[in-house]
């Protein structure tokens, strides 16, 4: 987080924001915690799978994409697995 110029602070409220967006994206319904923990993971997730294809998002903007990328993923994932 601090290599693309976002710090912790600034990672949970981005991070919150992908989780919301992502929430409201794939009409899941979850609270504030979870979409926190979703958009910051899912940021780390989608940063390791887009830097497999060479893809560096970086700053803020960067984040927020790669969290509403990740968490959206981590949604589906988690629907695949309940079912």
């Amino acid at each position: 987080m601090e290599d693309n110029g976002v710090g912790w602070i600034a990672a949970i409220i981005i991070g919150g924001l992908a989780g919301w967006l992502a929430e409201m994206f794939m009409k899941s319904n979850m609270g504030i915690l979870m979409n926190i923990l979703l958009g910051i993971v899912g940021a780390i997730v989608a940063n390791a799978l887009l830097g497999l294809f060479g893809i560096v998002l970086g700053g803020w903007i960067g984040y927020l994409i790669a969290g509403f990328i990740g968490a959206c993923i981590l949604i589906a994932l988690g629907r695949a697995i309940r079912r």
